[in-house]
């Protein structure tokens, strides 16, 4: 209680005139240092958390997935070839890649500004905080790793469509070259707002077409650039333990939470509807896929259900922030019968060995779901309109750009190391020809 005489009033006391409101900060429109007190701590809290959620989707969801699927001889070399792409893309993300895709520069890249992560380290002046003008309100440092992560993920999705056949150094050089010079411009075409897509209207939530539809692209690139595996089409080639491919499932299906609902880079409405679009979505894809399997081929099948859920999941990646729930069962119910065709049917037209469906499932399922993703748009929801023809023509500019510059890239990287192992190491599998190593048991 306060003391008796703060309670009387003076009686001739002046009247009382109110203080101006304190004036809103002005909207940043660069990486800049702003007040420590406009970071909100439950928004950095959710998107540390979400970084972490989308690493664990690579780290060992995206090993575990794959290598699940693969023949025994090459389960070591499908894992460490995710295990070393996550290193060398955060360090490229590091050098350059954030810098080109979330800085100001043109409409097609960004500058060299945040390059070696500049400035992210300043502290000098006591309670200020370096921010990024896409996440004002969380330290640019994090905005960056969450991002760093969706890098990482987008590159190891690639390794599907080239297994038990690339070179290792193929494989790094090329992810290399991939992730500067496709990458990170696409990333700044869609979520830089300065991105020529971006200012077009194009809506992308959590990367449909810059994740999606890129890597899935890419992956058909390699897979016709390679060549079949040995005996592809001629003797069965049987998973070594799809265990570990629903492992990896079960931690994609969960990293997902953090992939779509930390693009919201708040913990808010917006991010928790993201969080049940996107349960939903998968649960509609696994079941999609399942009855499709079940009709046409007489069963279901644990792999048919893990592929679903990941097309489900794939296809809600760019509606994720834009759409209601009974769109997002819609989506989610359309990718997984249409990425059953593609993993099947198109597959066979393709005559491609795009050995884990990277095309099948993540180019078809990035493309229905940005598709989708224009008439589907609530503006309850986001406060923003989608258009078809707008959301067409991306995701026909991301397509386009991947497969031409994956072209050049892959005769690149052919003409510096070479692409695919001898026939020998082939057939003995790349665990031993590769990397002296073997499984135990």
């Amino acid at each position: 209680m306060q003391p008796a005489a703060t309670l009387a009033a003076p009686a001739a006391a002046a009247p009382a005139t109110p203080s101006a409101a304190p004036a809103a900060p002005a909207p940043i429109t660069r990486p800049a240092l702003v007040a420590a007190d406009r970071i909100n701590g439950a928004d950095t809290a959710w998107l540390m958390t979400s970084t972490a959620l989308v690493l664990l989707m690579t780290l060992p969801g995206i090993a575990l997935f794959y290598g699940g699927m693969v023949r025994r001889k090459s389960v070591i070399n499908t894992m460490a070839s995710v295990v070393a792409i996550a290193g060398v893309v955060s360090l490229l993300w590091f050098a350059v890649g954030y810098s080109w895709a979330f800085t100001p520069g043109n409409a097609f890249i960004g500058n060299g500004s945040r390059m070696g992560f500049e400035g992210m380290d300043y502290l000098k002046d006591a309670g200020k905080v370096m921010v990024s003008h896409i996440a004002p309100n969380v330290p640019e440092s994090v905005y960056a790793m969450f991002q760093l992560t969706f890098a990482v993920i987008t590159a190891a999705l690639i390794v599907g469509a080239l297994v038990e056949r690339m070179r290792f150094s193929a494989m790094l050089v090329f992810v290399s070259l991939w992730t500067v010079c496709v990458y990170a411009p696409v990333a700044h075409w869609v979520w830089e707002p300065g991105g020529w897509l971006a200012q077009m209207g194009a809506l992308d939530f959590a990367g449909g077409a810059v994740v999606h539809i890129n890597a899935g692209v890419t992956g058909l690139v390699c897979a016709y650039a390679l060549g079949p595996r040995r005996g592809y089409g001629r003797e069965a080639f049987e998973p070594y333990n799809l265990g570990l491919t629903m492992a990896g499932a079960g931690l994609l299906w969960v990293g997902w939470f953090g992939f779509n609902a930390g693009s919201a880079v708040a913990a808010d409405g917006r991010a928790g509807l993201a969080m049940l679009v996107t349960h939903i979505a998968a649960a509609a894809g696994a079941v999609g896929w399942m009855v499709g399997e079940w009709t046409i081929r007489g069963r279901p099948s644990l792999l048919g259900l893990c592929s679903g859920l990941v097309a489900g999941l794939v296809a809600i990646t760019p509606a994720s922030g834009f759409v209601t729930p009974r769109s997002a069962l819609l989506i989610g119910a359309i990718a997984g019968i249409a990425c059953y065709w593609g993993a099947t049917s198109l597959k066979r037209m393709l005559r491609a060995d795009d050995s884990l469906d990277v095309f099948g499932v993540h180019a078809i399922g990035g493309i229905i779901g940005s598709l989708l993703t224009g008439p589907l748009a609530s503006k309850a929801v986001s406060g923003v309109e989608g258009s078809l023809l707008v959301q067409a023509l991306g995701a026909l500019a991301v397509f386009a750009y991947a497969a031409v510059m994956s072209v050049v890239l892959i005769l690149v990287t052919k003409l510096l190391v070479g692409l695919r192992v001898d026939e020998q190491i082939e057939q003995t599998g790349l665990d031993i020809g590769l990397h002296r190593e073997r499984l135990g048991g």
